[in-house]
């Protein structure tokens, strides 16, 4: 069988191009349709049949052969050096989306897994149809499902339809979901915990203010939990509570502090007090939910909530790597800073 016809590079997939025609090199030194020493075809026709660059299949080989697969012979071209291959760790890996702080869960993921992985990376942009799409159509050669659940709308049934996977090959990141049986893993966000525990060690300088608003849009894919947290906190401690789905249209008081759940919430609240006489820190308060590097920088620095992301990728990366079955949450961190 030609090797060419071996080749599949699926578009709805996020791994790297050169990482999913790596693996399908792979599969066919598996399936004894390539042999020991035979030449494979050349990075111009590569680059020609499967319309990618000639880079894209130059860094494919590249991979193969720091792999041990492949070896080179100047003038010659790439020939298949061994069949043994390395990894028998295939994962099929599901995230929501590629923010900024997946990204980290994703670096964090693939560095600690080295080259003892496989990895099928796809995103399905929060949407549950999609979601439903890609696990049903599902191949089941991985030894590994690693998910992510955050949706839009529709996700009540997202249970059944993880319950469709082998259990003991699963992984759930970032949040747990209510209805999935079975003896699976989980790295894991305590949202409604979280959010209490970090305002219970903001309590003091809370203390300025008499009015906590959550600045959470209407059609958001954040879990309730943070919610029923907040409320609990306000209720418990006295503060007056709010949930405001429109920053645009809120009369900034003072008195008031906010939690900013989205970064494009944070620009549009932080305008609006600049536009005010009112001072950031002193008669308006501000926490961002989720840490980046700015963060520590805009107006003198931003108080946050956040999620240890990177820990969740190694976590997860380890449960695979020992074989264990366990479910662990991740640390919840609060940084105080002249924003609160």
């Amino acid at each position: 069988m030609n090797i060419l016809n071996y080749i599949e590079l699926d578009v709805l997939s996020a791994t790297p191009k050169y990482r999913q025609l790596a693996q399908s090199i792979i599969n066919a030194i598996e399936a004894g349709e390539v042999k020991k020493d035979e030449i494979l075809p050349s990075i111009n026709e590569l680059s020609y049949e499967f319309d990618i660059s000639r880079d894209t299949a130059e860094k494919a080989y590249r991979h193969l052969k720091k792999l041990g697969i492949l070896g080179s012979v100047p003038g010659k071209g790439y020939y298949v050096k061994t069949k043994e291959v390395p990894s028998d760790v295939k994962i099929f890996l599901l995230f929501n989306k590629l923010s900024t702080h997946k990204k980290i869960i994703y670096d964090a993921f693939v560095k600690t897994l080295g080259s003892k992985a496989v990895i099928d990376f796809y995103i399905y942009n929060n949407d549950f149809n999609l979601f439903k799409k890609l696990i049903s159509n599902i191949e089941k050669k991985y030894t590994h499902f690693v998910i992510i659940t955050h949706f839009i709308d529709g996700g009540e049934g997202a249970a059944e339809i993880i319950n469709a996977l082998p259990r003991e090959k699963l992984i759930l990141l970032d949040k747990l979901v209510p209805g999935v049986t079975g003896e699976f893993s989980a790295v894991y966000e305590n949202f409604e915990e979280d959010i209490y525990r970090s305002l219970q060690q903001a309590l003091e300088r809370l203390k300025h203010y008499t009015t906590l608003k959550i600045i959470e849009p209407e059609y958001s894919y954040f879990p309730l939990e943070i919610t029923k947290g907040f409320r609990q906190f306000c209720e418990e401690h006295g503060f007056n509570a709010k949930v405001v789905h429109h920053i645009e249209k809120e009369v900034i008081g003072r008195g008031e502090a906010y939690i900013c759940l989205m970064e494009d919430d944070l620009v549009t609240l932080i305008d609006k007090i600049l536009a005010t006489k009112l001072t950031i820190g002193k008669d308006v308060g501000v926490i961002s939910y989720n840490e980046t590097p700015l963060k520590r920088l805009i107006l003198q620095g931003i108080t946050t909530f956040s999620t240890d992301f990177a820990a969740m990728g190694e976590e997860a990366a380890r449960i695979i790597l020992s074989g264990e079955k366990k479910k662990v949450p991740v640390p919840f961190y609060l940084q105080l800073r002249p924003s609160l």
